[in-house]
């Protein structure tokens, strides 16, 4: 009759539970690709180090890299702009010596410096349909812009 007691000195191998099954080491590439395809589950390591890799990207990379993506530093205008709205937009009454163009200028040119002096009030994607020039009550020449974005 065969004995069911252990004899001494045989060792036997730890048991697993029943349908688990001993995981094979992953290769880097088969966790790279599992990371790019995020099939991990929500709570496990791996999931936790992708969202950490993640939020590192979003706010560590703006220091490390230009993305273009600057606040436009707009010299604030010493004269005082009148802005009026209209139907489509907007006229802009704009003192000529802020402007820094001759009246008799040519069309980009006239067209130019004006974008750029009524820039603090409108941005800078807008569209100037026309203008032209005037005086105020104290006789100084001024520039009317009619704008709209």
């Amino acid at each position: 009759m065969a004995s069911s007691a252990s004899t001494p000195g045989a060792t036997s191998a730890p048991a697993t539970p029943a349908g688990a099954a001993a995981q094979p080491k992953r290769s880097f590439w088969q966790i790279f690709s599992s990371y790019f395809y995020w099939t991990y589950s929500r709570g496990s390591f791996h999931y936790d180090v992708m969202v950490t890799l993640i939020l590192l990207f979003i706010f560590v990379t703006p220091h490390l890299w230009n993305y273009g993506a600057k606040p436009s530093y707009v010299a604030a205008s010493t004269r005082p702009l009148q802005v009026v709205p209209n139907g489509r937009g907007v006229i802009i009454t704009v003192q000529a010596a802020a402007v820094g163009v001759a009246p008799g200028a040519s069309y980009s040119d006239a067209k130019r410096a004006l974008r750029k002096a009524v820039e603090p009030v409108t941005g800078d994607d807008v569209f100037l349909e026309r203008w032209e020039t005037a005086t105020d009550a104290q006789g100084n020449l001024t520039w009317k812009v009619w704008a709209h974005r």
